[in-house]
């Protein structure tokens, strides 16, 4: 059947050539490279479930008595938003297990994408020529961290309208354009008039998906064009790439992880219980110490919100920068602007600005790996902060206790860290221990063009 397909396709449009080109294309065999493998099966699973519950989801936060399966909540007024969310989990085929599935592939993506960006900066896989495919890569986090907060905005129950009336507030707090921004985004005031619904919903599921698509696609384009890098080893060069084709070998790895990757997202959709939105309840400002969370991309944001200080910037008795803008607006906009400037931070500090196809052991450049370390444990702390509520609850700990503590390890840990892994890299480096070794069975790809010499760091 594959030889009629390539024979039929070469007839008429030439394609053998291409398509013998692509079947040996070479992948490194290293474990860490399926990150972000996994990553794109996860968005694979988002899209097809995604279609599924659009078919069924009602965009609209118009008003309705419920008389739904769901005993507890007939009778009472809700949005025909939550009403098909509703309907969805409980009286649609698979919809509960589609929906769940659905936030939890969502919540895997966006840990692929972390991850797999950690890979990169630690093995300085952003060096010349592949730092335009590190920006592709952070603006696609960026767009899963909002398109995954706009999925779960739409069903309007509580969680949805307390993250929304905060994103509300964090636009509004921007310098200048603010109330013009929310207004123009919310069509009015809070919670908007009668247009946001439709807005968000075509942003979530047109939109955003389109561009992550088309990212995506821009980002496996330049990878090929570029090949992979990979580490240091037996036979492997500058100018090669050893490791397994495209096929058999590679194409059976990769539709195995595949399998396995939707396997476990629908298992977890089907077993466990993810944003149970009919314990929430509709959405009400008075309601909202209910104790639901948000996803857990959001807690670094919602950390942020509540470390900063009370301070605003007035002048001529006016607030200029309100509060909410520090942690809601500029800590994620620093996060994202040191991620997309990393590649030439590190090159304006070693001054190396050659090619590169081989990746640093993070043992190998302990600066960078004590200083990547350092900036992840700095998000890391102000994400945690982001559960202190629920940490004061459970425990009965001061919350203004927790909010200090906080504060001070957001300074404090981020310089221990830089420390005590630049040691630990340091030693590691000295001892010669080995790594995890990659798969066998690999073949060497045909040489690149020549390429400038690495510079001895």
């Amino acid at each position: 059947m594959i030889r009629r397909t390539v024979r039929f396709l070469d007839e008429r449009l030439g394609t053998a050539p291409l398509v013998k080109k692509m079947l040996k294309y070479v992948f490194p065999d290293h474990w860490s490279f399926m990150l972000g493998e996994i990553a794109l099966y996860a968005f694979v699973v988002l899209v097809g479930t995604g279609i599924y519950l659009t078919l069924f989801f009602k965009a609209s936060y118009a008003h309705t008595i419920y008389h739904g399966e769901y005993l507890p909540l007939r009778g009472h007024e809700v949005t025909k938003a939550y009403e098909s969310t509703l309907q969805l989990s409980f009286g649609t085929k698979a919809g509960l297990l589609l929906r769940q599935t659905h936030h939890w592939a969502a919540n895997v993506f966006v840990a692929a994408i972390v991850l797999h960006l950690l890979r990169i900066l630690y093995t300085g896989a952003f060096r010349k020529p592949r730092d335009i495919n590190v920006w592709v890569g952070a603006t696609l986090l960026a767009l899963a961290v909002f398109e995954g907060y706009a999925g779960y905005s739409l069903p309007d129950d509580l969680l949805s309208g307390m993250g929304l009336a905060i994103g509300y507030s964090v636009l509004l707090s921007v310098p200048v354009v603010g109330a013009w921004l929310a207004a123009l985004v919310w069509g009015g005031e809070f919670p908007g008039g009668g247009v946001f619904e439709s807005r968000l919903y075509i942003t979530h599921v047109l939109v955003v998906p389109i561009v992550m698509a088309a990212l995506i696609g821009l980002h496996l384009l330049i990878i090929t064009r570029q090949h992979h890098t990979q580490f240091a080893g037996p036979r492997r060069t500058e100018r090669n790439v050893v490791g397994s084709p495209l096929w058999p070998g590679y194409a059976l790895r990769s539709l195995s992880l595949l399998f396995a990757v939707a396997g476990v997202l629908f298992l977890l959709g089907g077993l466990v219980q993810i944003n149970p939105v009919w314990l929430y309840g509709p959405y009400h400002p008075y309601d909202a110490t209910n104790g639901a969370q948000p996803d857990w991309y959001v807690g670094w944001l919602i950390g942020a919100l509540r470390l900063m200080p009370p301070l605003e910037i007035h002048l001529f008795g006016y607030t200029v920068v309100p509060n909410a803008f520090f942690g809601g607006a500029l800590f994620p906009l620093v996060v994202f602007a040191l991620i997309y400037a990393w590649p030439s931070i590190e090159r304006k500090i070693t001054g190396d600005h050659a090619r590169h196809e081989l990746l640093d052991r993070p043992r190998e450049v302990p600066w960078r790996t004590a200083t990547i370390s350092a900036f992840f444990s700095w998000v890391a702390i102000v994400f945690l902060a982001g559960s202190q509520d629920q940490v004061a609850l459970h425990f009965q700990i001061s919350y203004v206790g927790l909010i200090w503590f906080f504060r001070i390890a957001a300074i404090v840990v981020p310089v221990a860290v830089f420390f005590v892994v630049r040691r630990g890299a340091r030693d590691l480096m000295r001892s010669g221990a080995r790594p995890l070794r990659g798969w066998s069975g690999s073949v060497v790809a045909p040489p690149r063009a020549p390429t400038d010499a690495p510079v001895d760091r």
